[in-house]
């Protein structure tokens, strides 16, 4: 399924990032987008930081549910601690990957290592295909990543397979996701004619395609060549996502991702049900269960 073209007849467009707020972080999320709900399978895009935390201040995301998607955590500084219902207890640090699996439903809490320093990263969600949305949850940290030298920096592989080095990653649709760390210069990237990509920038400044793109843009590349042109003008960190087109229309809600307002008005219901009992789930609902933190749990938003 193509791109609907921009009023020029392409789809490379340059997105700002909006300004938004997680836990008391300030971030900046660039998916979804208002005619670019996903890319690929991916279709939540939150940049967090940079941001000072101390022993005092941080990122506090108390327990909170997900459904229909996996969680992909990604970070350039500080670190990050994980904690969920299937029991998982892991600390996140830069050059590792979090995923996290939701299936029919998932607990989890993250927090900011109470340490003085920089907190700086990207968390993205990939929508479930209807085979596995419905499954069990999971959780895997990948520690060691394939990394490619491109000359001018090196590309890790998060999610899927780049220049014949490939993630061990497990996601449910043909997905890829590569961290670029560029020092100015220039490269071409081969791309597949029948996925949809775009393009993220962490921090710095390139030349993508011929569009120059900053800092918090997101350069939509839904329509595209068979090979990228990346010309970073300063050092540049910049994410690159693609995948093929889902081809199932979402309902996003907050933190679930399904088909329906009735999937979503039930889980919601669900998620009371467990802070509505102290957290005590497991007694209450069968989808959601206690994350080992002293966080509170988040309410949800009223359902509009």
């Amino acid at each position: 399924m193509a791109a609907p073209p921009t009023p020029d007849g392409t789809s490379a467009r340059v997105l700002d990032a909006r300004a938004a707020d997680v836990g008391g972080f300030a971030v900046r999320r660039a998916l979804p987008r208002v005619g670019m709900r996903t890319v690929g399978a991916w279709c939540f895009a939150d940049h967090m930081g940079p941001e000072v935390v101390t022993e005092t201040s941080g990122l506090d995301v108390g327990p909170h549910p997900h459904i229909g998607l996996q969680t992909v955590t990604w970070l350039v500084e500080g670190s990050v601690r994980h904690t969920d219902s299937l029991g998982s207890d892991q600390l996140i640090r830069p050059g590792q990957l979090n995923l996290m699996t939701a299936g029919h439903g998932i607990v989890h809490a993250e927090e900011s290592v109470r340490a003085r320093g920089t907190l700086h990263g990207v968390q993205l969600w990939i929508a479930q295909p209807e085979q596995t949305r419905h499954g069990p949850s999971s959780f895997s940290h990948l520690a060691d990543l394939p990394v490619v030298d491109v000359g001018h920096g090196n590309a890790t592989v998060m999610i899927g397979d780049y220049a014949r080095a490939e993630s061990a990653a497990a996601v449910d649709t043909p997905l890829m996701g590569v961290d670029f760390d560029l020092q100015a210069g220039a490269s071409t990237h081969s791309l597949r004619s029948d996925f949809e990509y775009a393009v993220y920038v962490v921090h710095g400044r390139a030349r993508v395609d011929g569009t120059v793109v900053a800092e918090g843009q997101l350069l939509d590349l839904r329509r595209h060549p068979a090979e990228l042109l990346v010309e970073t003008l300063e050092p540049t960190r910049l994410l690159l996502l693609g995948g093929l087109p889902l081809g199932e229309p979402l309902t996003m809600w907050w933190n679930f991702v399904g088909r329906s307002r009735e999937e979503i008005a039930t889980a919601a219901t669900d998620w009371a049900a467990y802070v509505d009992s102290g957290a005590s789930a497991s007694d209450v609902v069968e989808r959601f269960a206690t994350v080992d933190t002293a966080l509170a749990p988040i309410p949800a938003p009223a359902l509009g």
